[in-house]
């Protein structure tokens, strides 16, 4: 016996609709934030109008994505006390990622990896 014998697959032209509807959404907000945007520095840092609390929440929004949430509620569901460790790993993987990449980023003024490493190596063969 499943657990999905009775649910229904539903209405398709709705679930179409819904995800028309969420693709459409997105990308008018996508379109309403990039015409203010005419440089790197402006996409990736926003045009530095971020205050810090603002930029917190969406380095923690970035992070703690639902995926993140549901794999750990379901890893501490199934696997009890060892599924709990595992979402102190991520924290402190988290935490190392800051400390180890994010300086050296900072450091050089680029935004991306790719950037680092063009920035760093030869560009041609890293592009």
């Amino acid at each position: 016996m499943t657990l999905a014998q009775g649910v229904s697959g539903g209405n398709p032209t709705l679930n179409i609709s819904i995800f028309a509807a969420f693709v459409v959404i997105t990308l008018v907000v996508v379109f309403r934030a990039s015409r203010n945007q005419r440089t790197a520095a402006d996409y990736y840092a926003a045009g530095r109008a971020f205050t810090g609390a603002q930029n917190g929440i969406a380095i923690s929004g970035d992070y703690l994505s639902a995926a993140s949430f549901l794999g750990i509620a379901g890893l501490i569901a199934l696997n009890g006390y060892d599924g709990f460790l595992y979402s102190i790993g991520f924290l402190v993987a988290w935490l190392v990622a800051l400390l180890l990449v994010a300086e050296l980023l900072r450091n050089t003024g680029k935004y991306t990896m790719g950037d680092v490493l063009a920035f760093r190596m030869r560009q041609r063969p890293v592009r």
